[in-house]
Parts: structure tokens; C-alpha cells; sequence
């Protein structure tokens, strides 16, 4: 540490310096010399390697030690303020820079909370050094700034023994000139597995596909790297494809020495086709039929068939339904009935998706007579509505560039305002609210009017001016009140311009969002993952796949059943979740199905169809399915109290509608899961109906055998083994109630795995 002269001198030279730069310590800065390192090309690159600026330590909201910069470094002018004038400069020592707390604290000469964060002599060091001993200053208003960063290699399969694969980031600047900045640049990958040097070397523990991302001032480039297993002998045994999926998925699979699994039977597709697309097992009399035909081209009808069923219409409806809150304490009852009803139609009539995304954006009007401005209705705020239609539509997560620059993405805190603003006007006239709870401002019992305000715009907080208009796009994003990159209509209003923007067919980040959607709807994983976390930092997992997808599905007029049919008659989809050698450890690229659990609609309808029992939902129709429902609980009111099925659903993981996002959907696995269907009150009574399948067979006094296979039909798509039949029939017999030992076997059947489980 300085001694007190040292101090004083410190204090006087500051000064003199200030004096000569005039208003220096109003912000102005102090002309910068051509020895001196740049203080925003590389003394903000060496605080964003050594970690200072991330929310953990400086970066953090409130500082950390007296010290505060900005998170990830977004704000240089502030940070340059902050380590040159704040604190009366007691960070830099610029007559002594060695001495400086700049440098002693990270190399641990002074005691630092955050650790040794570099060495003495290091390039970081001496940039930091160099920087202070030229008098910190800022660079020259015409100094090259940063406009582009590349990495090399951008993709890399790294085959064992081999373990490394080193990286290079090329820093492009708007002289032109362009830069080595890998020393400069901070690495980190997305696997744990996987550790990056700081001079871009990746090593990996064991192989594995990882994201490795580099970030270099404001940019970051994401890397996929590949580490193969060493597999000696290993030949490639990928069947013939039967279209463009099957190529993209298997080109990656030899790439990866990967074998697929072999395709499944017909009895595990004829169930996994009729949960993903009607969310109901096939029936015992359907199952029978399907499994015994020979016809070579029975799978493509079924799929024909099912997509045309309105049991798909009522799936696709409750995967919307979930997605645009179509709940009733914000929309109430009729809101929730009127607009439910406007998704289920919109769906029968084959509505392109663009279209369909459209309706709902420049929709405006009454609540129960223009079904779709509920989505608005549900979205009070500007912010609200624009990351709701950032995720949903665009699998864009914008809420971190809210308070700060998005720290894994290109968004901007001007992004985000920007295009919070085209929701900025979106009003309400109420025409009457009978809530029940009249301290809930969130409940609302009445019809509204959607409107759109002449005035009104959303403020940048950091600036405190009003925000312009962005488009979450590709490149330019700008918008101007007086229309956009695409020339759109200027006389259009700001929700008309966001709706024609979103359904255009050249907005691709549209088409891939929704593409990876449907592909994640019947895979169980999407391609991109998180499927509604589209960010530089997390690529697809097969981008050349996901490409071909999102062509193929702009190509057909947004289909949604298009795009089903092309992804269901692959050769992918129809794999075995049956592993073989090469890809067992894999859960990333498709190379087999990954058995996933039914969803809480699913696990209900197939119980109450396996013993032919109906569930009884207040405010719907008599044989109303759990698939078909149309609001999160049965139709009474919601302060009524929820009914066994309701109860059962929510147990199972049905979302609350509160969310904007699939995430909010629970497929996880609790003791009170196991317990509903062990000895649970549904099963109990479902079991012991007076009517149903095993009532039924008791009452006609039929053949046990004819009952036993009918359940194993019903359950699993398939009949009993012999040895099966023969030890649920023995069980029967030998019971002292021959329904006691039916719903015994019915019980078994419902807690298995084979049940439960989406193979």
C-alpha cells in the first residue's frame, strides 16, 4: 500500500491533472496516448476475463466492497468514470502504478475477496499496469471500435484418444482492422465436463457435445464442440432414410460413431402416435385392429387418420390453451369458454400458424365477442404482453434485458423497451368487473374492450427518454412510426405492424420457433432446448436439422399437420427407446426415444378408458375428457371447491396458466403421485364403480380370461403374455371375490411403468 506521501502525491497529480482537461471531473476525459492501452478494447475486455464485472462480484447491482461497475461491462463510459474519478481515485496509484489497488488486490498482494483473479507479469496485468501509468486515459472519440467477433473453429468433432480442441477469437474492428483477442476473451462452456483455458484451449473429461461460448466485450460467438468416444471396429448401421429428417438426424450420427436404435414394434408406435397427437391411448378394439393388419402402409394411414380426428384438434387446443393463460381468474368464465372455443375452431379449420399468431396480436375489441383479445386481457402491463409474445411466439426469454443487457444474448435494454413499446398503447375499458374478491386487482368477472390509445409510449428507464420501436429481428431492427425494414403499410397501427411482422413468412425466427415446438411435441426434446430459449447461447442441437424444418414447415403455408405428418413418418421418430451399445449415454441427438412420463391429462384419461369408467367434470358435458377441459379446473366457479379430478390433475402436474411458457407444465415425480395411485381416492373409486369394464364383467358373469385380456388391451395396447394371463388368472381364482382380485389386476396394470410411460 501507498504510504501517506505517496497518497498526498496521488491527490495532487489527479488534480493537476483535472485542471488540465478542464471540466475532467464532470465526465470529460483526459486526451489519450498512443502508448496506452485502450480502455474499452482492452482494459474493459481484461475486467470481463478476470471476472470483475459479472453479477457475483462488481457487476452485482448494489457492488461488492465500495466497488460498483457495470454487470458484463455494457456501460464503459460509466465504468471509466467510476475507476478514474470515484472514490477520490483511490484504485490507481498513476505514480506509482505497481501500487495501485487495481492491481494488488487481484494478484492477492492485498486481501481480496474475490481471489487471485491474475498474475503478476501476466498479459492482464500489464494491460492494467501500461493503462494507469500513461494517466488512465479514455480513448479518442475516433478510436476503432468493436463491430464483429469470430471464433474458429465455429463447430469441431474432436474423435479420442484426442481430448482438446483449441479455440481463436478474432475481434473485428471498424477501421477494418481485425485482432487476435483470444487471450482477451472469456470461454464457458455449457457442460461441466468440458473446461476452457484461458487461451482457448477446451478439454474435455469424457465425451460428450457441449456449447462453449466466447465473449469478447459485447459480442459472443457460441462454439458446438463434439468429443467422440474411442469405439474400435465401430461400423455404421443407420437404416435407409425415409426423408430429410432421417438424413440430418443420421449424418450426425455417424459423425458421432452413433448407432440408432432399431424401430420400434407396432404396438409401442400404434400408443406413442395416439398420445402425441390426441393425448388418449387407442381404444382395445383399435389397438387389436392395428396390430393385427399386415397392410405395409398402415403406420402412414394412421397418422393420416389421427391428424384429422378432432381428438387432435382437442390436444392442439390444450397445448394453446396452455400457452395464451387461458385461465379464468383473469379472463373469467365466459372469457375463458368464448376464447378456448376460438382456439379449438381455429385448429379444426387448419389455420396457418402465422395466421393464427396474427389474429391474436392485432386483435382489439370485446373480450366475448373478439375471442383473442384475451391474450391481451390476461397481460396488463406493456412489458407483460411483450415478453409474453417474445416467448411464446419467438422462443425468445427477453426478461434479463428488463434491468440490464441480456448477459447470454444479443438483446439490449433498448431491445427491450423498444419492443415493449409496440404493446405501450393497449388499453382497457371496463364494462363491468363482479369480482368476488374485491381486494384481488388481478380477478376479473365482466366484459372488457381492448382499445388502442392514439398516445402513450413505453420509457427507457437507464435513459429516462421514450423508447423507439424494435423488432426482435435478425439484423436491422429499427422501426420508424412511419414503417419498418419491410416497407410495411405505414398507415398500419403498432399492433397491425407486429402482427404483419410476426406472420411474414420471411420472419424465420417465427418459423423456427414454432417448427422446434412441434418437433419437441412429439420427440419429448426440441431441437433447440429450452424450446423457448432461442439465444446465441444455446444453438440447436442439430442446426442443419432445425433449418430443414423451419424451410420446409414456411414452404407449406405454416402447416401445423404438415409438419407433424413429415416428422412422424420418419424413420427418427419411429426409433426404439431401446438402447444399444453406442447410444446409451445420449439424450441430445435423436438416436432413440427417451421414455417420457404422461402428462397429467394423459395419466387420467387412460386410467378412466382402461376401466371404462367416465370422469365427471362440473360445467362440461357427460363424457367430457381431461384433454378437452376447457379451463385450468372444472367449469364451476373457481371459488368452488375442486373436484376429485381436478384434484388428481393438478397432483399430476396440469399448469396453473400463470406462465407464459411450457416450463410451467410439471412432469416431475413426487411421493403424492405415488400414493394417488397406489391407494388414492380417483382410483379407489374408479376401481370400485358400480359400472366400468370390471363392474361389468362380474355382472355378466363372463370369462376371466376375456376380462384379463380385455384390461391388458385397454392399458397397454397390447394382450397379455401367456405367462402373464396365466398368474393374473391364477390370482383371480384363488381370491376369495373375483372382483376383489380384478381390480387387483387392474390395479396392477395402472402402476406400471408400461402404463405410465410414453415409450
Amino acid at each position: 500500500m501507498p504510504n501517506s506521501f505517496t497518497a498526498i502525491l496521488v491527490v495532487v497529480t489527479t488534480l493537476v491533472l483535472a485542471q488540465t482537461d478542464g471540466d475532467a471531473f464532470d465526465g470529460a476525459a483526459s486526451p489519450p496516448k498512443s502508448s496506452a492501452p485502450s480502455f474499452r478494447n482492452e482494459v474493459m475486455a481484461v475486467l470481463s476475463k478476470a471476472g470483475c464485472n459479472q453479477g457475483t462480484c462488481h457487476g452485482n447491482a448494489n457492488g461488492k466492497g465500495g466497488l460498483k461497475i457495470s454487470l458484463r461491462g455494457q456501460s464503459p463510459d460509466l465504468d471509466f468514470a467510476t475507476l478514474t474519478r470515484h472514490g477520490g481515485s483511490r484504485r490507481a496509484n498513476i505514480v506509482q502504478p505497481e501500487a495501485s489497488l487495481l492491481l494488488q488486490k487481484p494478484v492477492m498482494n492485498v486481501p481480496h475477496e474475490g481471489g487471485k483473479r491474475f498474475k503478476t507479469g501476466s498479459e492482464a496485468y500489464r494491460i492494467l499496469h501500461d493503462w494507469i501509468a500513461e494517466g488512465m486515459p479514455a480513448d479518442a472519440n475516433d478510436a476503432p471500435s468493436l463491430v464483429s467477433l469470430k471464433v474458429e473453429p465455429q463447430h469441431a468433432t474432436i474423435y479420442a484418444p484426442e481430448t482438446t480442441a483449441r479455440l481463436r477469437a478474432i475481434a473485428g474492428f471498424s477501421n477494418g482492422q481485425t485482432r487476435d483477442v483470444t487471450n482477451l476473451a472469456v470461454f464457458e462452456s455449457s457442460a461441466t465436463f468440458v473446461s476452457v483455458s484461458d487461451n482457448g484451449v477446451a478439454t474435455a473429461d469424457r465425451s460428450g457435445l457441449t456449447t462453449v461460448t466466447a465473449r469478447y466485450l459485447d459480442r459472443q460467438v457460441p462454439v458446438r464442440l463434439e468429443f467422440v468416444p474411442e469405439r474400435p471396429g465401430f461400423v455404421s448401421s443407420v437404416p435407409e432414410p425415409a426423408n430429410f429428417v432421417d438424413e440430418l438426424v443420421f449424418k450426425q450420427l455417424v459423425r458421432l460413431k452413433i448407432n440408432p436404435s432399431e424401430a420400434c414394434d407396432d404396438t409401442v408406435f400404434l400408443r406413442r402416435a395416439y398420445l402425441d397427437l390426441t393425448g388418449l391411448l387407442p381404444t382395445a378394439e383399435q389397438a387389436r385392429q392395428f396390430v393385427a393388419s399386415t397392410e405395409p402402409s398402415k403406420r402412414v394411414k394412421l397418422i393420416d387418420t389421427l391428424l384429422d380426428s378432432p381428438e387432435f384438434v382437442d390436444m392442439q387446443t390444450l397445448r394453446w390453451a396452455d400457452l395464451l393463460r387461458v385461465e379464468e381468474k383473469t379472463l373469467d368464465r365466459k372469457g375463458v369458454e368464448v376464447f378456448h372455443d376460438w382456439i379449438h375452431e381455429s385448429f379444426a379449420k387448419h389455420k396457418p400458424l402465422n395466421q393464427f399468431a396474427k389474429e391474436i396480436l392485432e386483435a382489439r375489441g370485446s373480450t366475448y365477442k373478439v375471442p383473442p383479445t384475451n391474450f391481451y386481457r390476461a397481460l396488463r402491463v406493456p412489458e407483460a404482453r411483450a415478453e409474453a409474445t417474445a416467448q411464446v411466439f419467438l422462443g425468445i426469454r427477453l426478461q434479463c434485458a428488463k434491468c440490464h443487457n441480456h448477459p447470454f444474448d444479443r438483446w439490449t435494454q433498448d431491445d427491450y423497451y423498444g419492443w415493449s413499446n409496440f404493446f405501450g398503447r393497449v388499453d382497457y375499458k371496463i364494462i363491468e368487473n363482479k369480482r368476488r374478491d374485491k381486494n384481488d386487482k388481478n380477478e376479473f368477472v365482466g366484459e372488457q374492450i381492448v382499445l388502442l390509445k392514439d398516445k402513450g409510449d413505453v420509457k427507457n428507464p437507464t435513459t429516462g427518454e421514450t423508447a423507439g420501436l424494435r423488432y426482435l429481428g435478425n439484423h436491422a431492427n429499427v422501426a420508424s412510426e412511419s414503417g419498418d425494414e419491410q416497407n410495411q403499410d405505414a398507415n398500419l397501427d403498432r399492433l397491425q405492424r407486429i402482427a404483419a411482422w410476426m406472420s411474414s413468412p420471411s420472419n424465420e425466427r417465427f418459423a423456427a420457433a414454432q417448427a422446434n415446438r412441434i418437433w419437441y411435441q412429439v420427440i419429448g426434446q426440441g431441437i433447440v432446448d429450452p424450446i423457448d430459449d432461442f439465444r446465441s447461447t444455446n444453438p440447436p442441437v442439430n442446426e442443419e436439422l432445425l433449418d430443414a424444418l423451419t424451410g420446409e414447415f414456411t414452404a407449406h403455408n405454416f402447416s401445423v399437420r404438415h409438419l407433424f405428418r413429415v416428422i412422424m413418418n420418419s424413420k427418427t421418430y419411429q426409433l426404439s427407446s431401446t438402447t444399444n451399445a453406442t447410444n446409451a449415454d445420449d439424450e441430445l441427438v435423436f438416436s432413440h426415444v427417451i421414455p417420457r412420463r404422461l402428462t397429467a391429462e394423459q395419466t387420467l384419461d387412460a386410467i378412466a378408458q382402461t376401466l371404462d369408467v367416465p370422469i365427471k367434470f362440473g360445467g362440461h358435458d357427460s363424457g367430457t375428457k381431461a384433454v378437452q377441459l376447457r379451463g385450468v379446473r372444472n367449469g364451476g366457479h373457481r371459488y368452488a371447491a375442486p373436484e376429485i379430478g381436478d384434484r388428481f390433475l393438478a397432483l399430476f402436474g396440469k399448469p396453473g396458466r400463470l406462465l407464459t411458457c411450457e416450463c410451467e407444465r410439471s412432469d416431475g415425480t413426487t411421493l403424492a403421485q405415488t400414493f394417488e395411485m397406489v391407494s388414492g381416492e380417483l382410483i379407489d373409486q374408479l376401481l370400485r364403480s358400480s359400472n366400468g369394464r370390471i363392474a361389468s364383467a362380474v355382472k355378466g358373469d363372463g370369462p376371466i380370461r376375456k376380462t384379463i385380456t380385455d384390461l391388458y388391451w385397454s392399458a397397454l395396447s397390447r394382450g397379455p403374455s401367456g405367462d402373464e394371463l396365466a398368474a393374473a388368472e391364477d390370482h383371480v381364482k384363488s381370491s376369495d371375490d373375483a372382483r376383489r382380485g380384478l381390480e387387483d389386476v387392474g390395479w396392477a396394470l395402472l402402476n406400471s411403468n408400461e402404463f405410465m410411460f410414453r415409450r
